[in-house]
Order: structure tokens, then sequence, then C-alpha cells
């Protein structure tokens, strides 16, 4: 499996920009999933699901998560699972293709299967999505970015009224469609089909700043308060100096990159959508490490667990799901390998366990890495 596509004239002439549709981005595509496994999955406590069903110009939705099928009849709905490929191996394969974009941004693949007329009505996302065509024939319409009315009588789903295309097409096995935020669309089942959408999501400032609170507060900072050398000659008017002057108290903190760059860790390694580790069971010892470094084994990254360093900061700094483990200043070069590849052989996380050991059994039995030979 191999993505055709052109990455810099993609990102120069399309991302965050305009929507397009590639043709054969992954040609003689196979499906990783088969429609039966997505509705076991979609079973799983852990896993997030919803059946949207089409009424006419209505739609509606359900938790997922069936036994039995059949009463929904041929036409007219569609099961999404998200996060698969924290749960399914090859799923997770087909995301590996597009990692010319930083895991930062990457949010999961939702994977659906849809009789014909299935679909989730005419929406707008805040985010970036690709849309993969699996088995099966959708049509596919995007709309120009714009003011769009919601669309009445679709209790709890986040519609829009139909919108004039820029985009029409039906998409076969394969095709991939590109949807930058902001750009409304819908798509229609055709026949019974497979599609894989990859999310790519940004933080809001809502979430930059609420981020910022919770991590003055946790590590009781940000306690410095706003002080004036003047006061307003009327009791009851809050002066434009005193205005700015707090708001000059706020851009301190984000003029200091220790305050934010650490928030900044720890947010964007978190998952929206709950990992499943590995964790072993009984739980490794040092011992068993070092035998398993004496055979080769290799060290396999979670699926779906996010592994950054800050530039800017120290290399030897990695946030993992939500926290941040410091490395031995020697481990740099390390740092940067369990940042960036997702499987490391044994002559390269042997430092690891001979400088941080501690740390690496920690992350083992925590599931977030497993060892394999």
């Amino acid at each position: 499996m191999k993505l055709n596509l052109d990455i810099p004239a993609f990102l120069q002439q399309h991302w965050q920009q305009q929507p397009c549709v590639i043709r054969q981005a992954i040609p003689e595509f196979e499906d990783p999933i088969e429609p039966d496994e997505l509705a076991g999955l979609a079973l799983e406590e852990s896993v997030s699901s919803r059946i949207v069903i089409r009424d006419g110009e209505r739609w509606f939705s359900e938790s997922g998560g069936r036994e039995d099928y059949n009463d929904l009849g041929g036409q007219d709905w569609q099961l999404l699972v998200q996060a698969v490929n924290h749960h399914h191996g090859p799923a997770q394969s087909l995301c590996e293709q597009f990692r010319f974009l930083p895991d930062w941004r990457f949010d999961d693949l939702m994977v659906s299967f849809a009789v014909p007329g299935g679909g989730v009505g005419p929406h707008i996302d805040n985010y970036d999505v690709f849309i993969l065509q699996g088995q099966g024939e959708r049509r596919w319409q995007v709309g120009q970015q714009g003011s769009h009315r919601p669309r009445p009588n679709c209790p709890g789903m986040a519609l829009v009224e139909d919108f004039e295309p820029i985009i029409d097409v039906v998409m076969q096995p394969g095709d991939l469609l590109y949807i930058p935020p902001g750009f409304p669309h819908c798509g229609q089942t055709l026949t019974p089909s497979l599609s894989y959408s990859l999310g790519y999501r940004a933080p809001s400032q809502q979430e930059l700043l609420g981020a910022l609170a919770d991590h003055l507060l946790d590590s009781d900072q940000g306690k410095r308060r706003f002080t004036s050398s003047s006061e307003s000659a009327q009791p009851g008017v809050l002066s434009l100096t005193h205005q700015k002057g707090m708001m000059t108290l706020l851009q301190s903190l984000f003029d200091d990159p220790a305050q934010w760059q650490d928030t900044l860790g720890r947010l964007l390694s978190q998952n929206r959508f709950e990992l499943d580790p590995w964790p072993p069971s009984p739980a490794l010892t040092q011992t068993e490490i070092a035998e398993a470094l004496g055979q080769d084994a290799a060290l396999y990254r979670l699926a779906g667990l996010k592994v950054l360093q800050l530039e800017g900061a120290p290399a030897t700094d990695l946030y993992l799901d939500g926290e941040r483990y410091s490395l031995p200043e020697p481990l740099a070069d390390t740092a940067t390998l369990l940042a960036n590849r997702l499987t490391l052989e044994a002559s390269e996380w042997r430092p690891l366990f001979q400088l941080a050991p501690d740390t690496l059994l920690e992350w083992l039995n925590l599931g977030y890495w497993q060892l394999d030979h």
C-alpha cells in the first residue's frame, strides 16, 4: 500500500486552502477491514460508534454497537466507528501513509460502512479531512465556504441546508477526497461501501487558553497580580489604561516559553479517543528487557500513541499521552528516533535501556511500546 500523491504540490496548492479529488491515490486499494469486522469493533465498550439513519430529507443518529442490523433494511443507513486505528493493526498501517503531516495534527481514522442512500447529511467540519473510498461507490459533493444555514428537524445533527457543489464526483476504490475546514460536504452511498476518513485537528483559542489555565493551576504558577501607578477619577469606570495593563499581564505569560511549551506538549500529545494499550501481564522486569535486547527484539509503538518533541525545548523532553518525560542528555538522538519512528531495532533502543531503564520499563508496562523478536 503506497500513497500516490505529489506531496509538495498538494501542500502548496490545496492543504488548508481548497478541496480536491485525487483519483487512484492508492492504486488497487484493498480494504484493511471488512464490514463484519467493523460491526464487531463497534460492539466493544471502549470504542465510540454511531449509526446515522436517513428519512427523506431528515437524518438522525443513534449509538452504534448492534448485534443485528436487519431491522434497518438495505437502504439509507450508515455505521461510523471512530479511532479504528487504535484497535486494528492494518487500519493503523493505512494512517502511516499520511505521516507527511505532523502527528500532533492527526485526530483519528473513522471507518464507515453504508448501504445505498446512506450518509450523514450535508455538514461542515472544523478540521481537515481525507476521505478514502474503499469497496463500493459513493457520490460526494463539496460546496464553497461561506454562510450556510442550519438544517431544521435533524435533532442532534449539526447539518446545513443543501448547497451548490463545486465538486460533484463518484468515488471509486482508492480515490481520495481532501476537504479543508469550513467547506460543506455531503456523501451519498450508491452501492454498499466502506469509507476511511482521516481527520486532522488543530486547537482552538478556547482549548489553548483552557489548557494554559489548567497548567498554571496545576503548577501553582501565574499568581502575579495587576498593579498600577494611577487610578480613574470616576469610581465606576475601568480605565482603558487598566484594561490594557491587565492584558499585558496575560501577554507576559505568552512571552515565556517555559509557560506555554509544556502546555502545548501535554495538550497536543493527548488523544480525543481512548487508546488500546498493551500492558503485559504479569508486568515486565528489567531482566526480561535485557533478555529481549539480547535476542535483538524490536520496539513497537502503540497504535495511535503520539510521541512529541517541541522545537526550542530540550530534545530529550518527550510528551506522551499528556505527560512529559525527560531523558538524560546523551539520549537526544534516541529521543528523536522515538518521536519519529514507529519501530526501533534493538541497536536503536539499546541506549535507552542503558541510560534510562526505569523509564523504558514504565513505558513497556503502561503498554505504550511492545517488544517483539
